[in-house]
């Protein structure tokens, strides 16, 4: 295996690397995805930071072995097309891969954000020598990456992994973004946490959250401070949010009696404060063989799983015969 280029296109940045075959990156950067200009700047802002890379890194068409990108959305992976990605405006049914090729001729594929996290953290990070795991990021939403006997799953129309909206409450429950009430996301991501912070500063409580971020807006990143500087009210919203994902996961791990269940994103950067009440829940809830085969786990690769994930795609489809 050479080298590879991933490439992690998100609502703000476009954030690509090259990266070798012990999953090192050599090079990365970052470039604006002015996803209000439209796709088709999106793609040639793309196309000149792979340039850009390949002058930096003395490599071209000849030496690349492949581009790999992840989008957070609902992905064609079978023909490279990105069919919906609801948080960057205008990418419905953009043939990405094939847009790559002919300008590059590098083969190119395109997959769920975290599933190309999951396979970042199964070749290289928390999930190495696992075949059974499923690999969560909980940020303003939940995803996952499920990975069963060695093998990435996608679904027979690329939609497996949409453990978010996983219902928690039949009815009346909160509105999620998918426009359903009730989901797993829609009581626990990030959004959950910002909510429930207001709603304790509408209700007259004190809180020191909101004395940290003075005029600016609450954050989970700030919620999770003042948990950590020892705020009751911050505690227990992070107990409370850990408790759902918990319960969350719980359906999962009985269903799918995996070896570990990764937990990586934005909200999970909290760590124990968040990783201790979902271990809780989890050995309170689920059933006893599954709980007591599973490990609860941080992420290891941190922000760079997407594009070391994405790098490994045409890898990992060599693998599966394709």
């Amino acid at each position: 295996m050479g080298k590879r280029i991933g490439i992690d296109v998100g609502g703000t940045n476009v954030k690509i690397a090259l990266v070798d075959e012990q999953g090192k990156i050599i090079y990365s950067n970052s470039v604006p995805t002015y996803a209000k200009m439209g796709y088709e700047y999106t793609v040639n802002n793309i196309k000149q930071a792979i340039r850009d890379l390949m002058k930096e890194t003395n490599t071209n068409e000849t030496n690349i072995e492949a581009i790999g990108f992840d989008f957070p959305g609902q992905i064609d992976y079978q023909n490279g097309i990105v069919k919906l990605a609801p948080n960057i405006p205008g990418w419905v049914n953009v043939p990405i891969a094939k847009m790559i090729e002919d300008e590059f001729h590098i083969p190119t594929k395109v997959d769920n954000d975290v599933r190309c996290a999951a396979l970042g953290e199964m070749k290289f990070g928390a999930g190495r020598g696992c075949r059974n795991f499923i690999c969560i990021t909980v940020g303003t939403g939940i995803g996952s990456g499920i990975v069963i006997n060695g093998q990435l799953v996608r679904g027979c129309a690329n939609a497996a992994g949409e453990i978010g909206h996983i219902k928690l409450q039949m009815k009346d429950g909160p509105l999620c973004g998918c426009g359903d009430t009730g989901c797993f996301e829609a009581f626990a991501s990030g959004p959950a946490i910002v909510a429930m912070a207001q709603d304790y500063i509408k209700g007259g409580k004190a809180a020191k959250f909101s004395e940290m971020a003075g005029d600016g807006e609450i954050t989970p990143y700030i919620v999770a401070k003042a948990a950590e500087a020892g705020d009751v009210v911050a505690k227990r919203i992070f107990e409370t949010i850990g408790e759902y994902i918990g319960l969350g996961l719980t359906s999962v791990i009985n269903l799918l009696n995996p070896e570990k269940v990764i937990i990586g994103g934005g909200v999970a950067d909290s760590g124990e404060l968040i990783l201790e009440p979902i271990r809780r829940t989890i050995k309170a809830r689920a059933m006893k063989v599954a709980r007591e085969s599973v490990q609860i786990v941080p992420a290891e690769l941190g922000n760079s799983a997407g594009v070391i994930g994405a790098s490994m795609l045409f890898e990992d489809d060599k693998t599966m015969g394709r």
